[in-house]
């Protein structure tokens, strides 16, 4: 009897999930309200595409996005960060991940990951990670130190563009 309750709750929670990806309701991309600028006529001669599950796993991007990465933080990050070889980079998602390096006059190696998860220039764009050797914690003043230098030399960095 549990192995058929199992079953049971399985495809009640497949159902569900099914059921949340139809798209349907009162907010629903369908509506016919009207935005600013825009027209109901116009807006209803225009098909909605419903999603579907299927979505999920199609690799549909709008060639004419930009990228949402901070330039003066994604340059500031490398250049504050010189001292450590890169492992990976992706300016598209603002991921830096750097191989393990000692800084100039430090003894002890560390390992960074930086993360820039907005467009603004704000402390809050910047997500910083610092690895000692051997997966050793870092202090969080540390931390902090390596962030700062970072925003200041982005804000250094915008203020020089600002000029020309």
């Amino acid at each position: 009897m549990t192995r058929r309750a199992a079953r049971l709750t399985a495809a009640l929670l497949l159902s569900a999930g099914l059921a949340a990806c139809s798209g349907g309701g009162s907010g629903s991309a369908g509506s016919a309200t009207s935005g600013p600028g825009g027209n109901r006529q116009a807006q209803a001669a225009q098909p909605q595409r419903q999603s579907t599950i299927w979505d999920l796993f199609s690799n549909r991007r709008n060639p004419n996005d930009t990228v949402a990465v901070n330039k003066y933080l994604w340059n500031a990050s490398l250049e504050v960060l010189n001292f450590l070889p890169i492992q990976s980079i992706d300016p598209f998602t603002g991921v830096i991940v750097t191989g393990y390096g000692t800084p100039p006059g430090g003894v002890r190696s560390y390992r960074a990951t930086v993360n820039i998860t907005d467009p603004a220039l704000d402390a809050r764009a910047l997500k910083l990670s610092l690895q000692g050797a051997g997966g050793a914690a870092v202090a969080p003043d540390t931390v902090r130190a390596v962030e700062d230098a970072i925003l200041t030399r982005a804000r250094q960095m915008r203020v020089r563009d600002g000029k020309l």
